[in-house]
């Protein structure tokens, strides 16, 4: 949090900015006592609704099967493919 004493940092105010852009606190006080408060900007997220995607997601019934060899070699790693072929 930084204190800034009114009106000696009106010039100063786009290091006010800098500092809230940094995610700083600042407080603007004037002859010792705080009037304002300068805060980053928080977007809270929205909230999850359970469903929301139901059926737009299929997952296939051979989800599980093994990756026919074209696919799966795009996969691995050059070394391991030629670790294998050398044993």
């Amino acid at each position: 949090m930084y204190n800034a004493e009114l009106p000696d940092n009106l010039g100063d105010f786009g290091e006010l900015l800098r500092r809230v852009f940094s995610g700083e606190e600042v407080i603007l006080s004037q002859g010792g006592t705080p009037v304002a408060r300068i805060l980053p900007f928080y977007q809270q997220p929205l909230p999850r609704i359970p469903g929301l995607d139901r059926g737009k997601v299929v997952i296939a019934s051979d989800f599980n099967s093994p990756l026919p060899e074209d696919i799966l070699k795009d996969f691995l790693n050059p070394l391991d493919i030629e670790n294998e072929s050398i044993t």
